[in-house]
This record gives C-alpha cells, sequence and structure tokens, in this order.
C-alpha cells in the first residue's frame, strides 16, 4: 500500500472500514514515518473538532430568514391603495382595496410615507399611493351626515377574529350614545376580556366607521383615544351625545 493511498482513505479507515484493510493501513503505518506524522495530525484535528461545542443557529441570520418570508408574503398580496381625502373633521388618509376601505386615519401631519409604512405594518400587505375614487368621497359623504357606513363598504379580513368581533360590536352603539370596554368584550361572549377589548380599540384600523370613539369608561369617561380626548369629544358632540347623558347600559 502507497502512501498515497494511505492518506485517499483516511476517513473511510476511521470509519466502517473491513478489517483486512485496517490491519494493512496499521502495518503500513508501522514502516512509514512519513505517514505516522500524518496519522498524528489528522488525528489531532479530529480530536480538536470533537471537543467543540455544537453550534447555534444564529439568531440573526435566523431573524433574517423570517423577515424575508415575510416581505416575499407580502408582496404576493393584493395592495392597499393609499388617498388622502377632506371631511368635516379635517383631512383624512384613507386605504382601500377595490371597491372596500380598510383604512381610515385622520391627518396628524406625517408624511404620506410614514402613513404608509404604519398601514403596511399594521395590515400586513403592501401599501402604494394611489387617488380617492367617486365611490369614496361618497362614501365618507354619507358616513358624515348619517355616522353609519355599511357594513359593505368596509374591509377587515385582516384583523383577527377576535379584533373583528369586538370592532363590530362598536358599529351596534347608536351615534350619540357611548357603551363601555366590558359592555363590548359581553357582546362578544369575552366577559373578562375588556382589558384586550381596549387594546383592539387602540389599534383600530378604521377609528370613525368602527366607532371606537363611542367606547369609554364604565364610569361613562372620555378615557383615552388615538387622535386624543378632545377629538373623542368633538366626534361624539357632532353626533349629538351629551357628556351629562350617561347610558344606564353602561
Amino acid at each position: 500500500m502507497r502512501c498515497r493511498d494511505v492518506e485517499a482513505m483516511w476517513d473511510e479507515i476511521r470509519g466502517d472500514c473491513q478489517k483486512s484493510l485496517r490491519e494493512t493501513v496499521h502495518t503500513h503505518l508501522l514502516a512509514c514515518p512519513p505517514c505516522q506524522e500524518l496519522y498524528e495530525e489528522f488525528e489531532g484535528v479530529a480530536y480538536c473538532l470533537s471537543c467543540l461545542p455544537q453550534p447555534q443557529p444564529s439568531c440573526d441570520l435566523t431573524k433574517k430568514v423570517v423577515e424575508h418570508i415575510a416581505t416575499l408574503k407580502l408582496k404576493n398580496r393584493t395592495p392597499i391603495l393609499l388617498c388622502a381625502a377632506d371631511t368635516p373633521i379635517g383631512r383624512v388618509h384613507v386605504g382601500f382595496k377595490e371597491n372596500r376601505i380598510a383604512y381610515i386615519g385622520i391627518d396628524t401631519g406625517d408624511s404620506l410615507e410614514a402613513v404608509r409604512e404604519r398601514v403596511e405594518r399594521r395590515l400586513r400587505r403592501p401599501v402604494v399611493a394611489g387617488d380617492a375614487p367617486a365611490w369614496l368621497r361618497e362614501t365618507l359623504d354619507r358616513f358624515f351626515h348619517t355616522w353609519k357606513v355599511e357594513d359593505a363598504m368596509v374591509d377587515i379580513s385582516d384583523l383577527t377574529p377576535f379584533e373583528q368581533a369586538a370592532l363590530r360590536a362598536t358599529a351596534q352603539i347608536p351615534p350619540g350614545e357611548v357603551r363601555s370596554y366590558s359592555w363590548i368584550a359581553m357582546q362578544i361572549g369575552r366577559p373578562r376580556a375588556a382589558r384586550a377589548v381596549g387594546r383592539v380599540m387602540a389599534r383600530n384600523p378604521l377609528p370613525l366607521l368602527f366607532p371606537c370613539h363611542r367606547v369609554v369608561d364604565s364610569s361613562g369617561a372620555l378615557h383615552d383615544y388615538y387622535y386624543g380626548v378632545d377629538m373623542k369629544a368633538r366626534l361624539l358632540e357632532m353626533e349629538g351625545y351629551r357628556a351629562n347623558k350617561i347610558d344606564a347600559s353602561l
């Protein structure tokens, strides 16, 4: 057996090779100093490698893979068109899919790009700029006259079932009246979920149309509102609500 044969078969010899082959190699090693040095070198490296801990997946790499998959899913989803419109309470940003509104937000001075990114994060869909179609303007005009919107004109399909249920319950509150977070929780069959209802109201992508401004605490206090308590009071006043008219069903 030649030295180069020994080197070529080293991994096989260290594994489950035939007994006769292993004996032949050992016989060669006893008579070949260069192969003995090679043997010591290979075995030393193999021992050091066996002592190393098992490598763990890189957290950074894992995060990048997850983000990449999320980006691919985002790109494959129907985009939301984002536009602006003037209303009785000021300028609003509206996002829509085909002929249904998926997002509405009161203009607080943020750039259109900041609004676009916020909508994209909330609804996990790509968002692109567009123009306000006639049907959208008509829907908004009708809403500010009736304070109601037809269910067929809104889209909350990107939200969780719990979020959808909580928002639909707000649509049951008549204009000019208020209900508590606990009332919403009872309506959706989750009587202990008042706090969770509050979180849904805080992240409502369709305020006004799903009127979280009509949801107050159990005492009737206006409590928090994403656009400020003053805006909440203004909307309720426009609907005909008076602060001293506490609803008995709270």
